[in-house]
């Protein structure tokens, strides 16, 4: 329906209520209604896997739609992310989504202060977290069309109608700000149970994707930390089945759940699977355990054993009571964990891996395309990993493989900043750049997304801030450095009063109270001087 459509419905119904209604202009309400599209979080939820869906149809046709994302960690962050994305492409969001990362929520938004990424924190901060992304994104439409329909007001008093029409098409073909966010749910927090009952109340809150992991939930390790431990795979697909049911029961039939595999790096294990017949899930997850071959006569106080083709076996198990699996069978594990995922109803697979290497993930994301021909990834560019570092590395073993003169530079020292302007720097940092793209082509990466890169430029530009403010520069380093480049480069929160809302209150007070509404945004209001 229309902008001018919608005003024609409800003047009708202001209409059909008699003189009691008589004030309530119906322009008003339509503006209202075109500023709160999504009425619940389910909306959104439904609205984004539809995006979310449609998109992986159109990489599995091409390879360069593929999809991005960034780190947020407050609905401020989410919302500038989005309005900048909106203006610098022209006013369009495609394939561009918001991750929710649950490093961040633990290291960022817990009332237990700062904490690792052990899943220690309070579970319902996630769904709290997706709520107030779209609640700060929704109030992002609100105060982008609030603008137009100031400005359709402005061009009906001067008479301008083409003007008036240019802005009527504007706000009936508005871009919402509201994007697909993947959302971390960890290890699920718990059992299969608990798990589901975590899913619902993020999806109730928006999350059209669910990203879980296939680690012990109560010895839950950071993807790049040490001492992860796996779980047998009817565990994890429990889980997946969990997300899948909340997914349904709310309707949400097109959800997305992205399975993640810590096995590349995970070499421990809290249990040996359960196996009902040899060759079973059970039985191949037993077999990458690291074990050694005994007689009973050999079994000592308290040694867990079992039978493997006939032989007694004993897994090493260390003081932690843990077992560990063999060196070497990372890949290999990977391997088997996204296939039974994906066969478990899991729509994309997410690998960690240890340094972000093209062939490293295209040889394992190959080997599952043997069996799922149309899986696809979703890749964690972390911050974790030293990019320059791995990268200039890179080169230099290509270099030496390729015979050219690698003399000039130290592979053990190759982050020096003496090395920034070489030639090995230059085709380093070209591989970054297209490193997305060569894994959209090469791994069937379909969605790229970095972690924490909002804790990361707020620790920097605080840091820059801090320096010049509290040292030589004064207020001049505040001025200098963060509002005369926001005025430059029209960073809309510039204008502080109106991010928060202030002029969509002032319209509202119109709307109520008409000419006996005290507005706040009148000549002596000081964010004029920015206009």
């Amino acid at each position: 329906m229309s902008y001018q459509d919608d005003i024609k419905a409800v003047a009708a119904v202001v209409e059909a209520k008699g003189d009691s209604w008589a004030a309530i202009n119906p322009e008003s309400i339509a503006r209202m209604r075109a500023q709160n599209k999504f009425k619940t979080g389910l909306d959104i939820a439904q609205y984004t896997a539809d995006i979310m869906n449609a998109d992986m149809a159109a990489f599995d046709a091409d390879k360069t739609k593929y999809t991005q994302s960034l780190g947020c960690w407050h609905g401020f962050v989410g919302q500038q992310k989005m309005i900048s994305i909106k203006k610098h492409f022209g006013g369009k969001t495609d394939r561009r989504y918001l991750y929710l990362s649950g490093w961040m929520v633990a290291a960022l938004r817990s009332e237990f202060g700062p904490l690792p990424d052990q899943s220690m924190h309070e579970k319902t901060a996630v769904a709290s977290l997706v709520e107030e992304l779209y609640t700060f994104l929704r109030q992002a439409d609100a105060r982008e069309l609030g603008g137009l329909f100031r400005a359709l007001d402005a061009a009906n008093e001067a008479g301008d109608s083409a003007k008036a029409a240019d802005i009527q098409d504007q706000i009936d073909n508005h871009v919402t700000h509201v994007v697909p966010i993947v959302a971390d749910i960890d290890a699920g927090f718990g059992n299969a149970e608990a798990t589901y009952l975590m899913a619902k109340q993020m999806i109730e809150a928006g999350a059209c994707a669910l990203q879980i992991e296939n680690q012990v939930a109560d010895e839950k390790q950071c993807g790049h930390q040490d001492g992860k431990v796996t779980v047998p795979h009817a565990d994890f697909h429990s889980k997946i089945r969990a997300l899948r049911h909340a997914f349904l029961e709310l309707g949400i039939d097109n959800g997305l759940i992205v399975a993640r595999t810590d096995s590349e790096g995970a070499g421990l294990t809290k249990e040996i699977a359960v196996v009902n017949e040899p060759g079973d899930s059970g039985d191949i997850y037993n077999s990458f355990l690291d074990v050694e071959e005994i007689d009973v006569s050999e079994m000592a106080e308290g040694d867990v054993v079992f039978n493997r083709g006939g032989k007694l076996v004993r897994p090493k198990r260390l003081p932690s009571g843990l077992y560990q699996f063999r060196q070497g069978t990372g890949h290999e594990r990977c391997v088997f964990d996204c296939i039974g995922a994906l066969n478990a109803g899991a729509d994309l697979l997410w690998i960690e891996t240890a340094v972000p290497t093209v062939h490293e993930i295209a040889g394992m994301m190959d080997d599952v395309r043997k069996v799922h021909p149309d899986a696809k990834l979703v890749y964690n560019n972390s911050p974790s990993f030293n990019w320059t570092l791995n990268f200039r590395q890179q080169t230099f073993d290509t270099w030496t493989e390729e015979g050219k003169d690698v003399s000039a530079y130290d592979r053990n020292n190759l982050m020096a900043a003496e090395y920034d302007d070489s030639e090995l720097s230059a085709v380093a940092d070209a591989r970054i750049k297209t490193f997305q793209a060569d894994t959209a082509r090469e791994a069937n990466v379909f969605h790229h997304l970095i972690t924490l890169p909002t804790y990361h430029t707020t620790a920097l530009s605080v840091d820059n801030l801090a320096k010049e403010y509290f040292g030589e520069q004064g207020m001049l380093g505040y001025v200098a450095g963060v509002q005369r480049k926001e005025i430059r480069q029209g960073i809309a929160c510039v204008k502080h009063q109106n991010m928060s809302g202030s002029d969509m209150g002032d319209d509202h007070k119109e709307y109520f109270a008409g000419e006996r509404a005290l507005k706040a945004g009148g000549a002596k209001n000081t964010s004029n001087q920015f206009s």
